[in-house]
């Protein structure tokens, strides 16, 4: 029971103490609802975590290894992400929204050298998007992530038919997503790509490869069908105002 009782607190926080500090202001603030909540949160999650400024953090944030936590200005958590940061962290930058339901996820329990997931200013990641970053995750500024799209730096190792798969360990080559970016509702994005800069991945699509800079790839496996001229597409990036800008919610 007592090494059940410790592989669960070493899931969640560095030490014991680290455990309680995280577990105890999350229990007296992590509930507390609208304006005066996260008025709350922005102050005493401080304790827990590393933040530049004051983020928005709604109720029901779940995080474990806070202290891996780094949060921009004026960033925004909504209600149900969860935050899983060990051990080289979740990095998310100012002015980044995280819609409901999001999971940011890097339990690195296999030790691979390279586990992180880095947001960039101003990138949207919408409502129940997946992110694992067992491989590192580097998304840039002004991205879109569409609903329920995943990202995701791990893989499972397969070549020996003698043993479970399970058994077999994974790897993790990392994922990039440059600058203005945009990956549709329902994409997937696999270890070891890159999205270029300003280019456009359709919903549904599986990314495998890598994405040229300014193209829109759809399909399974995602294919180019167009490269973006200028004049062809109307522009939609982020505003570097984000109080007069209007979020889309790409598809």
């Amino acid at each position: 029971m007592l090494r059940s009782l410790r592989y669960y607190v070493a899931g969640h926080a560095s030490s014991l103490g680290r455990y309680a500090l995280q577990e105890l202001v999350v229990a007296l603030c992590g509930w507390v609802p609208s304006l005066p909540g996260i008025a709350l949160r922005a102050v005493a999650y401080k304790l827990i975590l590393r933040a530049d400024g004051f983020a928005a953090i709604e109720s029901g944030v779940r995080i474990s290894f806070a202290e891996n936590v780094r949060l921009g200005r004026r960033a925004y958590l909504d209600r149900g992400v969860y935050l899983h940061a060990c051990p080289g962290g979740i990095e998310i930058g100012d002015d980044a929204f995280v819609m409901h339901n999001v999971e940011l996820h890097v339990f690195n329990f296999r030790n691979l050298p390279h586990a992180f997931i880095k947001i960039g200013r101003r990138t949207f990641v919408g409502e129940s998007a997946i992110v694992r970053g067992q491989g590192g995750v580097t998304i840039g500024d002004d991205v879109l992530i569409a609903p329920r799209a995943q990202i995701l730096a791990i893989n499972h190792n397969y070549d020996d038919p003698t043993r479970p798969i399970i058994d077999q360990g994974i790897t993790g080559r990392g994922i990039e997503i440059e600058d203005g970016a945009w990956i549709g509702a329902g994409a997937i994005v696999l270890d070891g790509v890159r999205v270029g800069r300003g280019a456009v991945v359709g919903a549904n699509a599986v990314v495998t490869k890598d994405v040229p800079p300014h193209t829109v790839v759809v399909g399974v496996p995602a294919r180019v069908v167009k490269k973006i001229e200028a004049g062809q597409l109307a522009d939609r990036s982020f505003a570097a105002d984000p109080a007069s800008r209007s979020v889309p919610i790409p598809v």
